[in-house]
């Protein structure tokens, strides 16, 4: 698995004169040698706006790099773990890649098609899960400073191969979405000042709303991502706008909703609050994002019960302090009843955490938390 310290001497405008991440270069090239010259690569992205910018970064990239190569990008669908949900597996397959290339999805080591043969590059930024199999290639922003998110590190591993340029706003979505508008990219000011800020910011908050909408509609801004000049058009959909304010309308009804938090009559509680709403829309992690900062002691869980088509619960886990460390808080939870939590949950971040859970599995976790009714 590799990690980098990034490069100093980064000329704006300039991408081919110096490698950001000069330590990536040499396998990101080995990983584009190993496809054959008429290949097929597919390229799974998370279906966030950092996921769907360095999906379609490499969408475009890639067709610059290898003319011959036929090139896929496919969004990961509602509920799915790139390693741990069978289905996934066999949707790539059917794909037939000669390559695969998995970004803003995590890295884990039951990995994803390596036991097919096929070459597969991890391009990510959270935390690591194990290496995967043999046939794999990791280059992960985690562990840097600034930590790149994916968008990010696939601007700069394609920018060390080619003039990308023109693509910049492209990577400044996903930047914007994941890390802010004044996030330590060094191309950011001057890309903020060539398309203006706000139609980036308009264009990572309707990249963001087609995600959360009950119609999970990643096509349309896909769409303007792999082909586009500019993001004003993005911005400016009228369907975007359309699940934009359908959102707004869902978080208006949830914002209103109370936190839980255990009795004080349980001994050693965890320090959580829990907010449950019942939604299509996949605002829970807007929710419990919403009530850090009023508190900052506690992990605040959001469960949203109509979100996943399964009947499954969709829980999001939020902390304001680096003190709190959610995936060690959920598995204690689960440890308390003898028990452990599902695989494809309580990974991610220590501050940003969660997954999905059956309704039985949720009822083991609220009562691991002291929340049972």
């Amino acid at each position: 698995m590799l990690y980098a310290q990034r490069a100093t001497g980064y000329q704006a405008g300039c991408p081919l004169l110096l490698a950001a991440y000069p330590q990536f270069v040499a396998p990101f090239r080995a990983f584009l040698d190993a496809i054959p010259p008429t290949g097929r690569v597919v390229v799974y992205c998370h279906f966030d706006a950092d996921g769907l910018a360095a999906g379609a970064l490499f969408g475009r990239g890639l067709a610059r790099l290898g003319p011959g190569w036929e090139i896929e990008v496919l969004p990961s669908g509602k509920g799915e773990n790139a390693f741990l949900t069978p289905a996934v597996h066999e949707k790539l397959l059917a794909e037939r890649p000669d390559a695969l290339i998995v970004t803003d999805l995590g890295v884990h080591e039951r990995g994803t098609l390596e036991s097919h043969g096929i070459p597969v590059l991890y391009v990510d930024h959270h935390i690591p899960e194990g290496q995967p199999p043999a046939g794999a290639t990791v280059l992960t922003g985690y562990g840097l400073d600034p930590v790149p998110c994916s968008a990010w590190l696939a601007y700069e591993l394609l920018a060390a191969e080619t003039d990308v340029t023109d693509l910049r706003w492209v990577a400044a979505i996903g930047i914007i979405s994941d890390l802010g508008d004044q996030a330590a990219w060094p191309p950011l000011a001057e890309v903020k000042k060539e398309f203006t800020a706000k139609w980036l910011k308009e264009a990572v908050a309707v990249c963001n709303a087609a995600r959360r909408a009950g119609e999970f509609d990643l096509e349309r801004p896909l769409r303007y991502l792999l082909h586009d000049d500019n993001p004003r058009p993005l911005a400016q959909d009228e369907v975007l706008a359309g699940y934009r304010a359908a959102v707004a309308q869902e978080l208006q009804a949830a914002r209103k909703l109370p936190p839980r938090f255990p009795p004080k009559t349980v001994e050693n509680a965890l320090p959580v609050a829990l907010i449950t709403i019942n939604s299509p829309a996949q605002i829970h992690p807007l929710i419990a994002q919403q009530w850090i900062q009023r508190l900052p002691d506690r992990v605040v869980l959001c469960a949203n019960l109509g979100y996943l088509p399964n009947g499954h619960i969709a829980v999001a886990g939020r902390a304001a302090s680096n003190s709190l460390h959610i995936p060690n808080l959920l598995r204690e939870a689960f440890a308390r009843t003898g028990q452990s939590p599902p695989e494809n949950f309580a990974h991610g971040h220590p501050q940003a955490s969660g997954g999905h859970l059956s309704p039985a599995e949720y009822t083991v976790l609220l009562r691991g938390l002291g929340l049972a009714e």
